[in-house]
């Protein structure tokens, strides 16, 4: 799948959006509620895009509110000259609770494989925890079927809710703001996620009114 590369850190938004083009490869994972791995993965240099969504069930055409036997999943569309499938699953089984099964399979963990490669990957990452701690791992290792994208107030979720600055992100970016790469790792730095100094580098590239640079600042 063709992506932006991870964006130049130098002029506009329309600068930053628009670098070369790379081939990416795509990771699905459900940990909870999918608003936190949304931004945690974001924050993530090697990460093109993240989108949130529905998979692991079988029941058709799921949303929020009639999600069936489907889970809160998170896709993380990554380069893979700089950050390999293991890096994401190392980030992956830090930051759920692999060790407990969900009382809702809407909040489970699972791997969801896009090809057998990633699946023996994942599989052989959880024999080998299991074998680490002596605990049995609750989280599940399976095939992904088919991936339903979230409503649109699920995507970017920590940076919807940032006063000012998802609302004028929005309105730049229209329906390409869940897709943009700089919105994901923008998302991921309001919530904490990022080095610092890359928080600040990336404000400084952005061209944008004082008013929203100001609000993410203050968060960063």
């Amino acid at each position: 799948m063709a992506a932006s590369r991870e964006p130049a850190l130098a002029g506009s938004v329309d600068d930053i959006e628009r670098a070369a083009a790379a081939e990416t490869q795509t990771a699905t994972f459900g940990m909870g509620c999918f608003w936190g791995p949304d931004a945690r993965f974001g924050a993530m240099e090697g990460v093109v895009r993240t989108r949130v969504g529905y998979a692991g069930g079988t029941t058709p055409d799921p949303t929020y509110h009639a999600l069936g036997d489907h889970t809160e999943v998170v896709q993380v569309e990554y380069d893979p000259e700089q950050l390999s499938y293991d890096d994401l699953l190392d980030v992956f089984w830090a930051n759920h609770a692999w060790a407990s099964a969900s009382p809702k399979r809407q909040y489970r963990g699972v791997v969801l494989a896009h090809d057998d490669g990633q699946r023996q990957t994942a599989q052989r990452r959880r024999d080998a925890l299991e074998a680490e701690t002596g605990q049995n791992v609750a989280t599940a290792v399976e095939t992904l079927d088919t991936f339903y994208t979230a409503e649109d107030y699920h995507q970017k979720y920590e940076l919807r809710s940032t006063p000012v600055v998802g609302d004028e992100l929005d309105a730049i970016y229209g329906d390409a703001f869940a897709d943009s790469t700089v919105t994901a790792r923008l998302n991921g730095f309001v919530a904490g996620h990022g080095d610092p100094e890359r928080r600040a580098v990336l404000v400084d590239a952005l061209d944008l009114p004082e008013s929203v640079l100001e609000e993410l600042r203050r968060r960063f």
